[in-house]
């Protein structure tokens, strides 16, 4: 069996192929959704080796694996036209992250103030998450308005960037370390 190489030189030119359209260029908008969702995966990775609380460490281990079927479903616009199945989001995987949150909540301290992001180095990973989540968001909302993204994958989005701030919160409380209030300057 020969091995396949890692480089294709096909994308040398500026395009890539998504799988039921053909070539489009590497700035097409879709592209630029699932390198975020890509981002995204990789900067929780990066949280999880700053080792968050146990909790945490294992949710975010299972929401690395669900962006992983983000990112193919919206590498495939268009999966009944490949031949094989194509994992999807489903409203379940939204639902569990809102249990996640509410569990960790319920353990926090209420907010009185806007906080900055800081703390250990995982809740300071899992706010640069955060905001890459929000980036990722806006992309698929562009996408959604000129192709139709489907539902569970627009609200899951949402809901993990809830899930990142309060996780974020969560590991500081779990380690001893409390949130940074923001201070107006009024």
């Amino acid at each position: 069996m020969k091995k396949a190489r890692v480089y294709t030189r096909t994308g040398d030119e500026g395009s890539s192929q998504l799988l039921s359209v053909g070539r489009v260029p590497k700035d097409h908008l879709r592209l630029t959704v699932y390198g975020d969702v890509d981002e995204l995966n990789s900067v929780i990775g990066l949280a999880m080796a700053f080792e968050p609380a146990a909790s945490l460490a294992q949710q975010l281990g299972a929401i690395q694996n669900t962006l992983f079927v983000l990112g193919s479903q919206i590498a495939v616009p268009r999966p009944d036209e490949v031949g094989f199945p194509i994992p999807s989001l489903v409203a379940d995987d939204t639902v569990q992250l809102e249990g996640w949150i509410d569990a960790m909540d319920a353990e926090l301290t209420p907010l009185k103030n806007f906080i900055l992001p800081g703390g250990t180095r995982a809740a300071s990973q899992l706010h640069v998450a955060r905001t890459v989540c929000r980036r990722c968001e806006r992309h698929l909302q562009s996408l959604n308005q000129a192709e139709t993204v489907p539902a569970p994958a627009r609200t899951y989005v949402n809901r993990l960037s809830d899930y990142l701030f309060t996780a974020a919160r969560y590991d500081n409380q779990a380690n001893g370390v409390a949130d940074i209030g923001w201070t107006s300057r009024d």
